[in-house]
């Protein structure tokens, strides 16, 4: 570990600088020797170098965001050669080169900040071995040594001896073993929750990637990774880097809330909280929001379930997604969204199925609209003095049928031209 620490020699100076500056403000408020001054030193450390590495936390999401355009792809390749898994690495390899995509971008932010830490590794371990280092001169040097952070002292490890201990200001070797390893299992169980939270809850688990796996695996790897290592880590070191776990745990649960994977259950959730903020005030309010909206209209046809369901529930109340990622009330016919994400009509245009009804109520019915010409006919060609019954209605028929031409009269009266003859009715005998 010295041996890698000694590498990142270069950027001591600047670590050690920082920590001094921070100190002298703290040194003030708490005094100089305590331990909470120069602890809470380097967890300002933490925080200025996170704030720094904000830009390549946002260009790690937005490599996560191609590789999630990029599942359906990933998919039709999976299918494909679902027999042949060295030619589907391949494939995806190929896919990853055409659209400038890396599953390893993920890793950006702990690539960055891994100088930063042997340094800080080399700072504390000069500390502890009583050398100045960088802007830390003698005075500043003692100091150090007599801080301790819950009864350990600044530069103490899990692998020291009762001897080493002693030395740094009569420390107890119990002391500092029992407050490292809390520390060890809160920095791995830290860990591992972010880890298992972006696993659950923000990434479309319908689509098995590459990327998956890498995450599933750093999920298990790197927890224990940090209890093996961190028994050689200084206290100051397991400061620096729980907070850094603590502050990487709190990103990544603003990000899940308020910009989720598409597809993924965080997504759900998301899409569920502002279609009733969206329906509440009957619009958009924030531009984050819009955004969100925006990118969901423009899916089209491609739109997975969660936003399709969120499409058809501003419908449902009224209101329409426009492609600048406003909302506004929707006029007429309310559009919906079936699940091959064709926009239906309903509402008030919406057509009504028949009643089903009977066969008794059907041939009832088949009368009276059969009945209806001849009630009519009736009406207009019998005299006034004609009295009602079958007999007379069909000779009241006989009289209209004959001013419709001949051709007519013999369609009515069974002829069939060039074919078989119909028998005639009983009743025209």
């Amino acid at each position: 570990m010295d041996t890698i620490a000694s590498l990142f020699s270069f950027i001591t100076t600047p670590v050690s600088w920082v920590i001094v500056q921070f100190h002298s403000v703290y040194g003030a408020i708490f005094g100089p020797d305590t331990g909470w001054a120069w602890g809470l030193s380097i967890v300002s450390l933490v925080i200025l170098i996170r704030i720094c590495l904000i830009p390549l936390f946002v260009k790690q999401i937005k490599a996560t965001r191609a590789m999630q355009t990029l599942q359906p792809e990933m998919k039709k390749i999976q299918e494909r050669y679902k027999n042949d898994k060295q030619r589907q690495s391949e494939e995806m390899m190929k896919l990853y080169k055409e659209t400038g995509t890396n599953p390893l971008s993920s890793c950006l932010p702990i690539l960055a900040q891994s100088p930063f830490f042997f340094a800080l590794y080399h700072v504390l371990n000069s500390i502890a071995n009583g050398d100045t280092i960088g802007v830390i001169n003698q005075s500043l040097l003692e100091s150090a040594q007599k801080a301790h952070i819950f009864g350990a002292p600044l530069a103490a490890k899990f692998t020291d001896s009762s001897a080493d201990v002693a030395a740094m200001d009569n420390a107890s070797l119990v002391t500092v073993r029992i407050v490292t390893a809390v520390m060890i299992v809160l920095m791995s169980a830290s860990q591992f929750y972010t880890q298992r939270q972006l696993m659950t809850k923000n990434v479309d688990t319908t689509v098995k990637t590459p990327f998956m796996q890498q995450q599933k695996m750093l999920m298990y790897v790197f927890p224990v990774m940090f209890a093996v290592f961190g028994i050689n880590f200084p206290v100051g070191v397991l400061v620096y880097w729980l907070t850094t776990n603590v502050w990487t745990m709190g990103q990544q649960m603003y990000v899940i809330r308020n910009n989720p994977t598409p597809g993924s259950k965080a997504q759900a959730a998301y899409l569920e909280r502002l279609t009733k903020h969206v329906t509440q005030h009957g619009k958009a309010r924030r531009r984050s929001e819009r955004v969100i909206i925006k990118a969901i209209v423009a899916k089209g046809r491609d739109r997975n379930d969660h936003e399709r369901k969120f499409i058809n529930g501003l419908s449902k109340a009224g209101l329409a997604a426009q492609t600048d990622g406003s909302v506004i009330k929707s006029e007429g016919a309310v559009a919906t969204v079936t699940e091959d994400g064709t926009p239906t009509t309903a509402g008030a245009s919406k057509r009504q199925q028949p009643k089903r009804q009977s066969k008794s109520q059907r041939q009832s019915g088949g009368a009276k609209q059969g009945g209806e010409p001849t009630a009519s006919l009736q009406k207009s060609d019998e005299p006034e003095d004609a009295k009602p019954g079958a007999a007379k209605s069909d000779a009241a028929k006989k009289p209209a049928q004959k001013s419709g031409g001949g051709t007519r009269s013999k369609a009515q009266s069974g002829q069939r031209k060039g074919g078989p003859q119909r028998p005639k009715s009983p009743s025209k005998k």
